[in-house]
């Protein structure tokens, strides 16, 4: 545990809390969104539409099968100190800068069309501060490494 900063602790911390999250909000869902509906991770096609529907079903799948499982592994290499970790982890976190700002454009865009009845004003507090902490984690995990010289 000596030796590691106080920025690889909140990156771990913070990261595997949002993918036991994404566990729970998003893989569920990916297997049963109406499930998702009911549990309150999702909203309904009387909300968003079919299209929209097919919007959020979209990405539970991806995170599902991709997203998450690279979240996953960026966190353990980075346990393990490995440069594989920090890659797939800046992977995950380029992820993660992406889709908040998708949905937040997708959801302006949306404004006023028919069937659309979306409350974005969690979105808008929620996601901007998803995508400051994963550019954050892409700063964190993207500066040059120190190298330990053994004398």
């Amino acid at each position: 545990m000596t030796g590691r900063s106080w920025g690889f602790w909140f990156l771990q911390g913070t990261g595997w809390l949002f993918f036991a999250y994404l566990c729970y909000a998003q893989a569920i869902p990916a297997f049963d969104y109406e499930m998702g509906v009911s549990m309150g991770t999702q909203e309904p096609a009387g909300q968003i539409t079919g299209v929209g529907v097919a919007f959020w079903y979209g990405f539970a799948f991806a995170d599902a099968i991709f997203y998450i499982p690279l979240l996953a592994l960026g966190l353990i290499g980075l346990w393990r100190s490995t440069l594989w970790g920090r890659v797939l982890m800046g992977a995950a976190l380029g992820i993660t800068v992406y889709w908040p700002v998708v949905v937040l454009a997708a959801a302006v865009k949306a404004r006023g069309a028919r069937g659309w009845y979306l409350d974005e004003s969690g979105f808008w507090i929620v996601l901007p501060l998803i995508a400051l902490w994963a550019l954050w984690g892409l700063y964190w995990v993207t500066r040059p490494l120190k190298i330990r010289q053994n004398s």
